[in-house]
C-alpha cells in the first residue's frame, strides 16, 4: 500500500462519505431480508403453517451466532476504525487478527456443546409436539455447521470499516441469491424439508466467505493478519465494545422466544403462526434499521479515533433524520398492505391470517421509534460509551419488553402482546432524551464553573 494512501473518509464529505455507507449497507441488508422472505414463502406453500412454526421456534439459534459474531465482529471493527482514525495501522492489525480467531473458537464450542442436549433445547424454546420435527431438524444443523456464517458475518463487519462496503454488499448479495436457489432445489426438487432450508443457509454462508476474501487482494486493505499476544485487556474491550451488538441479536432471540411462549399459550400453533408471519415481515425492517445502523458506525468509529468531533455530531444529525423518515415511511406501507403481506405466505386458515394482520397493524407502530434507537445504540457503541449503548439495546429488547409482555396480555390479551414492543421503543427513546437533556445540563454547569 503507498504511503500516500488516505482514508476514503479524510476525503470526503460526511454527507457524500454515508450516502456511500448507506446505499450498499441498506441494499445489502434488505436484500437479505428479501431473502428470508422468500424462503418464508417456500416453506409456508411447500411445508404449511407447523413448519413456519418450527423454525420460527428453532431462529433464535441462528440469532444467537449472528449474535456471537457481531459481538465479536462490532466490538473488534470498532477498535479496528479508532486505530485506523488514529493511524495506528499495526495495533489496527493485530485487533482483527485477535477478534477472527476468537469468534471461530468460540462459535465452535458453543455449537457442539450445545448439540449435546438439542431435543431438551427444542422445547424450551417453545415446541410442542406438532412442531418440534421440524424445529429439531433446522436446529441440528445449525448447531453443527453454525459456525460457517459466524465467521462470514464477523469478516463482513470488519471489511465494510476497512473501506470495502460494496464488497460486503455483493457478499451478501451472494448469500441471498444462493440461499434462494438452494432452497428452491432442496424444498422442491430433493424434497429435504427444514433440514434442506437450514443446509441451504449454510453452503450460501460459505459462498459469501469467498467474496469477501476478494477484498483481501485489494491495494487498499489493511486487513491482514499478524502476530500477536494475547492481552485480557485488549479482549475486554472488544467484549465490553461490542456487548450492545451481542444483547442487539440476543434480544432478538428473546423477542421471540417470548412472543412464541405467549402466543402459544394465547392462541395455540395457530398463534404461533401468525407471530412467525409477522416476524417475517418485521425481519425486512430490522435489516433496513440495520443496515442503516451499519452504515454510520464506521463513519463514526473512525471519525472518534481522528478525533474529528464535528464530523462525529454531523454523521448523527443525518442518520437520525434518515431513521426517522425511514420509520414513518415504513409504518405507513404496512399498515395499507398487512393484508396482502399476510397472504404472500401461503393460504392459511382465517385464524391465523386475521392475527397476523391485526397484530401487523399495532406492532408497526414501533417503527417510529426503532431506527432512532438503532442509531443511538451504534453512536453510543462506536464513541466508547458502552453503559449507554448497553442500556439502551438491554431495555428496548429485553427488561421492558420482557416487563410489558408478562403484564399487559392480563389486561388486554393478544392485543397486549402486540403492544409490548411499540411501548418499550417509545419509552426507551424517552430515557435517551432525559440522558442528553441531564448531560446539556451539566455541561452548562461545568462552563460556568470553569468562568
Amino acid at each position: 500500500m503507498s504511503t500516500n494512501w488516505t482514508h476514503p473518509l479524510e476525503r470526503q464529505t460526511v454527507g457524500k462519505a454515508f450516502i456511500s455507507y448507506l446505499v450498499p449497507s441498506v441494499l445489502g441488508m434488505l436484500v437479505i431480508a428479501l431473502n428470508f422472505i422468500i424462503d418464508g414463502i417456500m416453506v409456508g406453500h411447500k411445508l404449511g403453517s407447523t413448519a413456519m412454526a418450527g423454525i420460527g421456534i428453532a431462529s433464535p439459534v441462528y440469532t444467537l451466532f449472528v449474535a456471537m459474531s457481531l459481538w465479536i465482529g462490532m466490538g473488534g471493527a470498532t477498535l479496528y476504525s479508532n486505530h485506523m482514525g488514529r493511524k495506528e495501522n499495526q495495533k489496527a492489525k493485530e485487533v482483527f487478527t485477535k477478534s477472527i480467531i476468537l469468534i471461530s473458537l468460540a462459535t465452535v464450542v458453543i455449537g457442539y456443546t450445545a448439540f449435546t442436549f438439542k431435543d431438551k433445547l427444542v422445547y424450551a424454546l417453545g415446541a410442542n409436539a406438532d412442531t418440534f420435527p421440524f424445529a429439531a431438524d433446522y436446529m441440528n444443523i445449525m448447531l453443527l455447521f453454525g459456525f460457517v456464517f459466524t465467521i462470514e458475518n464477523a469478516l463482513s463487519v470488519f471489511v465494510r470499516n476497512d473501506g470495502g462496503p460494496n464488497t460486503s454488499m455483493y457478499a451478501q448479495i451472494t448469500f441471498a441469491v444462493a440461499n434462494i436457489v438452494i432452497n428452491f432445489i432442496t424444498l422442491y426438487v430433493l424434497e429435504w424439508g427444514v433440514r434442506g432450508v437450514a443446509l441451504g443457509t449454510i453452503v450460501s454462508a460459505a459462498l459469501a466467505l469467498l467474496v469477501l476474501f476478494s477484498h483481501f487482494f485489494k491495494k487498499s486493505n489493511n486487513l491482514t493478519f499478524t502476530r500477536f499476544t494475547w492481552s485480557t485487556k485488549l479482549l475486554g474491550m472488544i467484549a465490553l465494545i461490542g456487548f450492545p451488538s451481542f444483547l442487539a441479536e440476543l434480544g432478538m432471540s428473546v423477542f421471540s422466544v417470548s412472543h412464541n411462549i405467549s402466543m402459544e399459550q394465547i392462541g395455540g400453533t395457530d398463534g404461533v403462526a401468525s407471530f412467525t408471519v409477522l416476524n417475517y415481515i418485521h425481519g425486512v425492517v430490522l435489516m433496513a434499521f440495520l443496515g442503516l445502523a451499519s452504515a454510520a458506525q464506521p463513519l463514526i468509529s473512525y471519525y472518534h479515533g481522528a478525533q474529528r468531533t464535528e464530523r462525529v455530531q454531523e454523521t448523527i444529525r443525518i442518520a437520525v433524520k434518515t431513521a426517522l423518515t425511514c420509520g414513518v415511511v415504513l409504518l405507513l406501507v404496512v399498515q395499507v398492505g398487512a393484508p396482502y403481506f399476510v397472504q404472500i405466505f401461503g393460504n392459511f386458515n382465517s385464524s391465523v391470517t386475521d392475527r397476523a394482520v391485526y397484530g401487523l397493524r399495532i406492532f408497526t407502530i414501533a417503527y417510529i421509534f426503532m431506527g432512532v434507537n438503532f442509531v443511538m445504540s451504534t453512536y453510543f457503541q462506536s464513541i466508547g460509551n458502552a453503559k449507554m449503548a448497553i442500556w439502551i439495546t438491554a431495555a428496548r429488547e429485553m427488561i421492558i419488553m420482557i416487563a410489558l409482555i408478562a403484564i399487559l396480555p392480563s389486561f388486554l390479551g393478544v392485543t397486549g402482546v402486540w403492544l409490548a414492543v411499540p411501548l418499550s421503543e417509545m419509552l426507551v427513546l424517552i430515557t435517551i432524551a432525559l440522558y442528553y437533556r441531564k448531560r446539556s445540563v451539566t455541561e452548562r454547569i461545568g462552563l460556568l464553573q470553569a468562568d
